[in-house]
């Protein structure tokens, strides 16, 4: 990650919260004494040493909203104090003030239905950005050009183009990312992780992800809204904002909140959304977080004349150059199973397993591989801003996990055999599926 610019005091030597907050860990490297009234009372933080936060996306794309659910986990926090809240229909944006109200038992909490207008404001040291994925990218990059650190819902991003915009701007601007990828602070994930980094199971040489279809969903709750004839759209909707720089299409219930995930003009289906859960933690195991396959190849799918267009039944095999094959399908038991000479592990959220049965019982030794250990997301993102250190779930690992997907959606689109070169992050060879690996935006939205 790179570097902060160093604090500058301005003239009249004075330094803001916000300039402070930044520039503590380097200017405070000899003894320094503060009186207990700017430390506040034993036990607490000072208000001028609380992180304030903006949180972009307050509402229910999906029922119970994890924008919310965001919300309520970053208000629960001692050093932490939300100020702002941002979406484009007042029902869930009223709701989510009213939330940071009561929390705090004022009426200071702003609201705003355009992103930029809290993004502009000085007071605010990071943000969460919980939106559909076509809305990730423009939001990630005006924040990090602001010098917002930034708590981001995976995917990374709409498309592999998009999510190589986000990692520049988190690069350049020195940012803190966290994407909201949670498995990446699961113990057992970790364990798992270490037990493969360390040769437990011998020599990997097949990963098998396995991803929900949409069906799956559907089927399991009915949770999928089908209104998808056109209507009017709700007074308390900016419809035009939502879409952004996606296509224009006609209003319709079914197209928006929970519903964008099963429509291709503003997300990649299921893919997508779990690439950056199982995809991620494959690569993880691996040591593959930062590169990717040499080539891919895929079938799926695709529901004709329905809203709903995301692909289904879907199967996608990446070849790594590092001598292992991983099968990305949504007919596989939801989690990771990395095979091996010597046996098997697999996690998913609900638990993990092993053959032979005592790789469970094992410890991983002082002198072996230990990755980044975080048992708390929010709050390894929360002390990564106070330390300026890299969080365990950063843009550029989270591009490496979602590219993935991407690479296996454009495999199954063009029906064949595609090579992939990760370093410079292009097809080799073939320009009709390199022009799939970004997309036009709707004017005057751009990056």
């Amino acid at each position: 990650m790179a570097t902060r610019e160093k604090v500058k005091i301005p003239k009249d030597n004075t330094i803001s919260r916000r300039a402070f907050l930044r520039g503590a860990v380097s200017t405070l490297a000899f003894p320094y004494v503060i009186s207990s009234s700017a430390m506040g009372k034993a036990g607490t933080i000072a208000p001028s040493n609380r992180i304030t936060m903006g949180c972009i996306g307050v509402g229910g794309w999906r029922p119970g909203g994890q924008g919310t659910s965001d919300l309520h986990g970053f208000l629960g926090r001692d050093g932490v104090q939300v100020i702002a809240v941002c979406d484009v229909d007042t029902v869930h944006r009223n709701r989510a003030r009213d939330i940071v109200n009561e929390k705090y038992g004022n009426k200071d909490c702003s609201t705003y239905n355009d992103f930029r207008e809290l993004l502009a404001r000085d007071d605010i040291d990071a943000v969460s950005i919980v939106l559909p994925d076509h809305w990730h990218a423009i939001p990630a990059v005006i924040a990090a050009r602001a010098g917002k650190d930034i708590f981001s819902q995976k995917p990374l991003a709409y498309s592999i183009a998009e999510g190589r915009a986000i990692c520049d701007a988190v690069k350049r601007y020195g940012v803190v990312w966290q994407t909201g990828n949670s498995m990446r602070s699961s113990r057992n994930v970790r364990f798992v992780c270490e037990l493969v980094r360390n040769g437990r199971i011998g020599k990997v040489h097949t990963v098998k992800v396995g991803l929900p279809n949409v069906n799956r969903v559907a089927d399991n709750g009915n949770r999928i809204r089908r209104e998808t004839k056109p209507t009017a759209v709700p007074e308390s909707f900016d419809y035009d904002m939502w879409l952004g720089p996606a296509p224009w299409a006609p209003y319709s219930p079914g197209r928006c909140h929970w519903n964008f995930r099963w429509v291709s003009d503003y997300s990649g289906g299921q893919i997508t959304d779990w690439a950056g859960h199982y995809c991620d933690v494959a690569q993880w195991g691996m040591g593959t977080e930062l590169t990717g396959p040499i080539e891919i190849e895929g079938k799926g799918v695709f529901p004709a004349g329905s809203l709903f267009d995301t692909v289904e039944n879907y199967r996608f095999v990446c070849k790594y150059a590092e001598g292992f094959t991983m099968i990305v399908a949504g007919r596989f038991k939801d989690g990771v199973r990395f095979e091996g000479s010597d046996g098997w592990v697999f996690v998913s959220a609900q638990g993990i397993d092993a053959h032979p049965k005592s790789l469970l019982d094992s410890a991983i030794g002082a002198d072996e591989i230990h990755l980044y250990k975080s048992n708390d997301h929010k709050g390894n993102f929360l002390d990564c801003i106070r330390t300026r250190s890299e969080t365990v779930s950063p843009a550029r690992v989270a591009q490496r996990s979602v590219s993935l997907g991407h690479l296996g959606l454009i495999a199954i689109r063009l029906g064949c055999k595609l090579k992939w070169n990760p370093r410079k992050e292009l097809f080799v060879g073939d320009c009709e599926a390199n022009r799939l690996l970004s997309r036009p935006m709707r004017s005057p939205w751009h990056l």
